[in-house]
């Protein structure tokens, strides 16, 4: 009986399974680009280049600045 259930739940476990498998995926693509210090360290070179084109003060450049810098710290406290 469980083989017959096997094939008769087929063609709505497979396309289920593969969703899940997709999405896992994705979610691990997701995490990975959202953990890389290179995404942090290049925010703050775009940072640094919108002050020296005096798009933002010097006050809203170091609490921008901060926050970057402690996510990348976290970040690479993570990485271990």
């Amino acid at each position: 009986m469980g083989i017959l259930r096997t094939l008769l739940t087929l063609p709505i476990s497979l396309p289920v399974g593969g969703i899940g498998w997709v999405a896992n995926q994705v979610a691990q693509a997701v995490d990975q680009q959202w953990h890389d210090p290179r995404r942090v360290e290049a925010a703050l070179l775009a940072l640094e280049r919108r002050l020296e084109a005096g798009e933002i003060t010097e006050e809203q450049f170091e609490a921008a600045e901060a926050e970057q810098l402690a996510e990348l710290a976290a970040i690479r406290a993570a990485r271990g």
